[in-house]
């Protein structure tokens, strides 16, 4: 149970490993719908091409956008691509760096997907059995009052009466599927070497700090954003926690909280825990005021130097008893 938590603590921790899990995710699920699929050639020939292709593509368009929403990093880079320049500049390489993880990610269901229709081979079967040679194989029938288009376009149709237990049949579905196997092999061989060799090269033609300043900054912006929503979630929770108290005011005297206190918030009166509750609040006490601060953040983000915070004075308190003798202190 304790691996399990700090394995959730880690995923909630890490957006990047949440992108990951949910392209994993996409990609089980198109394994599983396609496998759970029934799948019907319609032995048309006007429309088996049709049907095929569609089946084909049509989901891992679908699994593409599905990707591309899902992606934590699809708001951030179109924030970061679409904000105003204000005080902080704008770096290309980091948007191009998020977008090429986000295209990487959304890429990964629809390749399976088509992997796995290529792998199987029904769908191939269904799309080019009718473009195959009848000739090199045996046992086509020939009294069924057919042409050879229509003839060939009922392979993918096993339970057809003019191809029920025909080895005519067979052959040519093996024929095809071994091609289609060929391909999806050949693709997965094709990214595997095409992944391999950018590992090796890219870092040739790079340049690495280049490289580790767009990682840190497209870092820097998720992680931004995060803390944003956060302290937003915060800062609301105290705003209308305040609006709550203010509307029920006449409630203080009939409600009584007991809370148990550590010894240090025993020496804090109520002046001071009201002022915690401003300095949460950092001065905004109106709808004005919080409008105005958001859209300030969308125009004019802040500057990256945080120098006068690192250098900001603080301020400690001690507290002390009749002897002179410290009882608790914040520092």
């Amino acid at each position: 149970m304790d691996r399990l938590k700090l394995v959730l603590q880690y995923f909630q921790s890490n957006s990047e490993s949440i992108s990951n899990g949910i392209c994993i995710v996409l990609a089980l699920i198109s394994v599983k719908l396609y496998t759970s699929f029934d799948f019907n050639c319609p032995c048309i020939p006007q429309y088996n091409k049709l049907y095929a292709l569609g089946v084909m593509f049509v989901p891992p368009l679908i699994f593409f956008f599905l990707g591309i929403l899902v992606n934590r990093h699809t708001g951030v880079m179109m924030e970061e691509w679409l904000r105003p320049i204000g005080k902080r500049s704008k770096n290309p390489a980091i948007v191009k760096y998020m977008f090429s993880a986000m295209m990487q990610r959304a890429l990964l269901a629809p390749m399976v997907w088509i992997l796995v229709t290529l792998l199987d081979g029904k769908i191939f079967i269904c799309a080019f059995s009718m473009s195959v040679d009848p000739k090199p194989f045996s046992g086509m029938p020939n009294n069924t009052g057919l042409d050879l288009i229509k003839l060939m376009a009922k392979v993918p149709c096993k339970e057809d009466m003019i191809f029920r237990n025909s080895t005519f049949r067979k052959a040519v579905s093996r024929y095809v599927r071994c091609y289609s196997q060929a391909i999806g092999w050949s693709i997965l061989l094709f990214f595997i070497l095409l992944g391999a060799l950018g590992r090796l090269i890219k870092p040739c033609f790079d340049d690495h700090a280049t490289n580790l300043q767009t990682r840190y900054w497209s870092n820097y912006l998720d992680i931004e954003q995060k803390l944003f929503d956060e302290t937003c979630v915060l800062h609301c929770r105290d705003f209308a926690r305040k609006c709550v108290v203010q509307f029920f005011e006449g409630m203080r005297d009939d409600t009584v909280l007991r809370l148990p206190l550590s010894p240090e918030v025993r020496y804090r009166g109520e002046e001071d825990m009201v002022d915690e509750e401003e300095e949460r609040l950092h001065g905004i006490t109106k709808q004005e005021q919080m409008d105005q601060l958001l859209q300030t953040w969308f125009q004019c983000r802040p500057e990256l130097d945080v120098t006068r915070m690192a250098y900001r004075p603080r301020v400690c308190v001690t507290w002390e008893d009749h002897n002179g003798q410290t009882l608790y202190s914040d520092v």
